[in-house]
This record gives C-alpha cells, structure tokens and sequence, in this order.
C-alpha cells in the first residue's frame, strides 16, 4: 500500500515537473539549424512570385528585388533573437501572409518585424510578434501597410519599440493594421500619409505625430493607450471619424495638439478618458484657424483642456456629455476667444421658448471656487469630494469675487440631434476624402497588388 502512495506521488511530481517544463520552454524548433530563404530569394528574378512550402525559417532575410513573397498565411520566418526578420531594400516589392517573429532587442538598430527602405512596397495580412519595433518605415514613399497584426516584446511599456514607424517618409498609406501592447505608433517628419481603419491599444502614443503636414486620420480606434493622438509642430492635419477610448493618467487625453496650425477635428468620439482634447498654443501660426466639430466628449474627467488663454479655435457642433468639467483653462485664464457656437451641453439650463431647438439664452460657463483644483494641482485629489462641492456651492451662492466667465456659446442646441444653419454653410464644400483614394502614379503596379487604391 505505502509503495503504490510512493509511486503515485512520484507520478504526479514528475507530471508537475513536465508542466512547468513545458510552460517555460523555448520553441519546438529551438536550437535546431532552421533552413533559410535568402538563397530563393537571391536566385529568383524581378517579378517572381515565391511561395515557400508550410514551416518555420530562419531570418534575417534582405529583399533587394521587387518579388513577391507570399507565406499563405502557412510560413513562420525566426529572426532567431538577432536583428530584423526581413530588410526591405527593394522597389515594388511585395511581403504578404507570413508570421514574422523573435527580432532582436536593439533600438539603435531599429530591431524590426519588417524594416523598409524603399517604395512602393505592399506589405499586408502579415502576423509579427515578439518584435521590438514592429514594421518601421524610413525614407520610403508610397507604400502600402493594409491588415498586418502587430505586437511588441514582453518589455516595460517605456523600452518596447514603436508598432509603425514613419520617419521622412510621404505618401505612404496604413490601414486596417491592429498594433497591440507596442510603445507608439509614430508618424515624424512626413508628409501626405493617410491612417485609416487601424486598431490601436495597450501603448503609450496611440499616433504621434513631430513636424508632420498634411497628413489624414480617419476610422480608427485608439483604445488603452496614454494618449489617443497627439500632433507636436504639425499643420494641416485632418482627424475623422476616430473612436477614442480610456486614455487615462497623469498624462491621459483623447487628442493633443501643441503648437499645431490648421488641424480639422471633425466626428469623433472621445470617452472614458482624463482629458478629452487638449490645446496648448493651438493653432500657431498666425492667421490659421483649428476646426474642432462635431464631436462626442463624453464621461472625461475634462472634456476640453486649454493650456493657457489662446485664440484662434473654432469650437462648433460638438455634443459634452457627462464630463466632470466640461472646459477648462490653466493659468487661471479664459477661452472666449475662441468662436463657440451650436454645440450641445448637458448642463445647459436654459430655455426654448420659440422652438427652434435653440436656447433662448446663451449657455456661459463660470469658474468659482472649484478652479481651486486646477490652480493647486495637489487640490486635484480632492476633485469632485464633497469638501471642494460645498465650497463651489458657498462661493456660487455668495460669491467673494467676481467669477471667470469661461466661454459663451450664443446658439446651444437644446438636443444632440438639432441641426444648426448658418449664412456660410451653403459656400462650404467638404473636403474630406478628396483624391484620398487614388495613386496618381503607379510605376510599379500598385494597382493590380492592392486595386481598390486605383479604382476611379
């Protein structure tokens, strides 16, 4: 009796042991010799197409001719721990189907699923992960990113590498990618790039750009990311129809723009974060105006933050739902000198008597004792307690000082859904989309690797 007990329990241990082994262990095929493709790659010809039989190579791999290479979604490239798997130095290439995994860990290097260094390149519905940087494009233009499922290494958030890289590089189109748990999605020093239909979470930047003009954002959605999107020293940028979602801490907010000239913020919808949009010295350039329309803020903690008293923002059309505080501006300043008009407020008290879906007054919002919080920024842990409630409810019932009138919008909307007219609006086109789905130039067939973007 007592030797089968034994016996058992050494079964058991040695199951648990096998267990932990396989929990831990390396890969099937690790430290074994895996075949490479850079041999097929070297013989073949400009045009070729290689579709290499189901398994699992060895990377790096350099492509410097325009094939293509197509892993039928059956092909795993191992860079091994060490450098990219693939270095894209060709024209016209194209890299699809593959599983892209274990690069090396060097940021100096730029240690990547898929480096590029070329143009008019597709790459698309390729899987990389385990990899620093995710597919990192520079100086290289008019390439296409389409459905490529992107994750990072198991680092702290501060030290992975970027999902998508662009830097001095135009004309280049990212769509329909989902980057997970990377740094940040980075768009620096490029111009005339479209981001659409992308999934973005789990990082510090959802998209950020640096000196970066005339760039489209349009359909994504950017999710448990720090920041939703933030534009540093980049005009004419236009952000459409993006969901935003739980950008939250110290840091935390939906859209950022700092220094930023002629940026459109139209139909998007920012929830659940720290600050909804912030402005900091926005718009920059003189004569230029940032339109802000037409967009949800809803359940922030500030639904629009201005970093000082500026000018030079049109503010319209837009729906605050249930934001702990619907506007602020630091420094103790003011924004009614930006255009406020037609847009919904939840807390609006005013009336419709005539029945035009318009308040008869304007809706005014002032700032009492609560600006306390944003003066003291360690009075912020006492937001919304009942302390800091009581004293805004004393100050606004006898105040001691005269209040800072905050902004006035002279037509809000009684309701979300009215629609609001003005003398302008029949001389207004809408630009959004123009020429945004064609390629004028297409020397190395574009249009038959990825039609829809040459479709009349």
């Amino acid at each position: 009796m007592g030797n089968r007990f034994l016996t058992k329990i050494k079964r058991i241990a040695a199951l648990v042991l096998l267990a932990f082994a396989m929990a831990f262990a390396s890969p099937a095929w690790a430290g074994t010799k895996l075949p490479s493709l850079q041999a097929l790659i070297d013989a073949a010809k400009p045009g070729d197409i290689i579709t290499p039989e189901p398994g699992i190579y060895a990377g790096p791999l350099v492509i410097n001719k325009p094939l293509t290479l197509d892993g039928r979604g059956q092909v795993t490239i191992d860079s091994g721990g060490v450098g990219s798997v693939i270095v894209l130095e060709a024209d016209g290439a194209t890299v699809r189907n593959l599983h892209l995994t274990n690069t090396g860990e060097s940021h100096n290097d730029l240690d990547s699923g898929i480096q590029v260094r070329g143009n008019y390149n597709v790459i698309k519905d390729n899987v990389i992960s385990d990899s620093l940087f995710g597919i990192e494009i520079e100086k290289s233009n008019n390439n296409v990113v389409l459905r490529n499922r992107i994750g990072s290494k198991d680092f702290a958030v501060g030290v992975r590498g970027d999902g998508i890289r662009l830097w001095y590089s135009n004309d280049n189109r990212i769509e329909e990618n989902t980057v997970t748990d990377s740094r940040d999605v980075v768009m620096w020093y490029s111009r005339n790039n479209v981001f659409a239909g992308n999934t973005i979470s789990g990082g510090r930047y959802g998209l950020h750009f640096m000196y970066a003009q005339h760039n489209v954002v349009k359909n994504n959605r950017f999710i448990r990311s720090s920041v939703g999107t933030f534009l540093m020293y980049s005009d004419i940028v236009e952000l459409r129809n993006n969901y935003i979602s739980h950008a939250l801490g110290a840091s935390g907010m939906g859209i950022g723009m700092k220094e930023s000239s002629d940026v459109t913020v139209e139909d998007n919808t920012i929830v659940y974060s720290a600050t909804g949009i912030y402005m900091d010295v926005s718009p920059y350039q003189p004569g230029t105006i940032n339109k802000i329309k037409r967009n949800h803020l809803a359940y922030n903690s500030i639904g629009i933050l201005f970093h000082n008293d500026w000018t030079g923002n049109e503010l319209e059309d837009n729906r605050f739902d249930s934001n702990y505080v619907q506007v602020s501006v630091n420094s103790g300043a003011s924004a009614r000198r930006n255009a406020w008009g037609g847009n919904y407020w939840d807390d609006y008290q005013g009336f419709d008597r005539d029945g035009d879906g318009i308040g008869d007054t304007p809706h005014e919002k002032r700032v009492y004792a609560d600006r306390l919080w944003m003066d003291v920024p360690a009075a912020s842990f006492f937001k919304g307690s009942a302390v800091l409630s009581m004293l805004d409810f004393l100050e606004r019932l006898a105040p001691f000082s005269e209040p800072i009138v905050l902004l006035s919008d002279p037509r809000p909307k009684m309701t979300p859904d009215v629609q609001v007219v003005r003398a302008n609006q029949q001389n207004e086109e809408h630009e959004q989309d123009q020429d945004d789905d064609k390629l004028k130039y297409d020397p190395f067939g574009l249009s038959k690797r990825v039609p829809k973007y040459m479709q009349e």
